[in-house]
């Protein structure tokens, strides 16, 4: 009985100490929110994607490297679609993996606890924006409008852009 006892206090403590190692300082929440804000600014951050919602049937969750990067006045575009098209390429074309120049970028500036940024771009068949929506913890949303396809959206988390993207 002696050693259940002592083992579960162990267990008690690894479990509060990992929970306590989880939580940020108000510091590190500020510093964080900062590296955000910079990255923003500076148009070089990456959104890793972890759910999709299309337009018609249930939201799933993303596995994989699946995301979307600014770069200054590059977009790279990553992104699984599920919608219907109504005028593609034959074979179903580019669709959201591409690279190619920002069209048009504009961004809101924060507004109580987000960041509104819509950016259009054209891939060379078809004219998309995003409206990209980050929150100040770095979760975001992102809407697809297209011209020839059904609208999807995602969500993720926000960061700046990893040292590998850059060219």
């Amino acid at each position: 009985m002696k050693q259940f006892l002592t083992l579960l206090t162990v267990m008690a403590v690894t479990l509060l100490t990992g929970c306590a190692a989880l939580r940020q300082t108000p510091e590190e929440k500020a510093a964080e929110k900062l590296r955000l804000e910079q990255s923003l600014d500076a148009r070089k951050y990456q959104i890793d994607i972890d759910y999709m919602i299309p337009l018609r049937g249930p939201g799933k969750s993303v596995t994989g490297s699946y995301s979307l990067s600014i770069d200054e006045s590059v977009i790279e575009s990553n992104l699984p679609y599920f919608g219907v098209a109504y005028s593609v390429p034959y074979g179903g074309g580019k669709v959201l993996t591409f690279k190619d120049q920002i069209g048009e970028y504009r961004d809101s500036g924060w507004t109580k606890d987000r960041r509104t940024v819509v950016v259009t771009t054209n891939n060379g068949e078809d004219t998309i924006t995003y409206t990209i929506t980050v929150f100040d913890n770095g979760s975001t949303d992102i809407s697809v409008h297209f011209r020839n396809r059904e609208d999807i959206s995602y969500r993720g988390k926000t960061g700046p852009l990893k040292s590998g993207q850059q060219d």
